[in-house]
């Protein structure tokens, strides 16, 4: 079995993605009817869902998604962490149609202005509601946010935190420290994840090469190891720089190896598949 621990769908009709550009190729719907011949043919067996906006609906609608279609076998969706009655709506998400496969919890934390935000003493009590829950936190940030991510994974030792896309490393720019440091010093606390996500388009968009993006991987495997380690596609951001199957054979010439691990028993045992 193959685990696709990362990828988005969202319908303009529905909801404008305001992150995306107006004239971004990825200015269009992406639903499951695009994803799923994209998976099967990639030979993806099961998915994450990861929210997208910061809007209290789509999370109702991706779990309602997950109920009705196999492929996806969980979701990560938002909520806001500030707000007082956090441990409640976490709970009443977990009660709507779908709710079991709510398995973690994002926010845009790279959108945040301050770097500690992650820091402040009403987030870090909605991340203790959400390890409250059983439920885990992604990490979306960039990397000048790494070291408020140690200092919160220090904190809180009983949530599991799943750093999205690497911290998004300036791969394309070919350098690797601060990042590096600042990962592996994510990576010392036992309650970490990263994801193998997110690399093509932190790349030249247009000459990538896995060449360019082997030494990140290098990192992010000698940190955290294989067990701590879980494959990701980011369809469809990642048609900005390549199809669904140049990612997965990417990673997987990156990894070197079919390694269970990282394309299906760290995703199954992090998200509780």
């Amino acid at each position: 079995m193959t685990v696709d621990a990362h990828h988005h769908l969202w319908d303009l009709s529905v909801r404008d993605q305001g992150w995306i550009a107006e004239d971004s190729p990825i200015r269009r719907d992406f639903t499951l009817a695009d994803l799923a011949p994209e998976a099967a043919a990639a030979g993806v067996d099961r998915t994450v869902l990861v929210q997208t906006v910061t809007v209290a609906e789509e999370t109702p609608e991706f779990l309602a998604l997950a109920a009705a279609h196999d492929l996806i076998a969980g979701v990560v969706g938002w909520t806001d962490l500030t707000r007082p009655d956090i441990a409640d709506e976490l709970a009443r998400l977990r009660e709507l149609p779908g709710g079991r496969y709510l398995k973690g919890i994002r926010h845009q934390v790279q959108g945040e202005p301050d770097p500690e935000w992650l820091l402040r003493a009403d987030v870090r009590r909605g991340l203790a509601a959400v390890a409250a829950a059983g439920l885990v936190y992604d990490l979306l940030v960039l990397p000048h946010q790494l070291p408020a991510c140690v200092k919160a994974a220090a904190a809180l030792p009983q949530l599991t935190f799943v750093l999205d896309h690497l911290g998004k490393p300036p791969i394309a720019y070919g350098t690797l420290e601060p990042w590096a440091g600042d990962l592996r010093a994510l990576a010392a606390h036992p309650n970490t994840v990263c994801k193998l996500s997110g690399m093509v388009t932190e790349a030249d968009l247009a000459a990538w090469t896995v060449a360019d993006l082997r030494p990140y991987a290098d990192v992010v495997l000698d940190a955290f190891g294989p067990d701590r380690v879980m494959f990701g596609s980011d369809w469809p951001v990642c048609g900005l720089a390549a199809t669904y199957a140049q990612v997965l054979d990417a990673a997987r010439e990156l990894v070197g190896s079919p390694d269970r691990r990282i394309f299906e028993t760290t995703a199954t045992t992090v998200y509780d598949l």
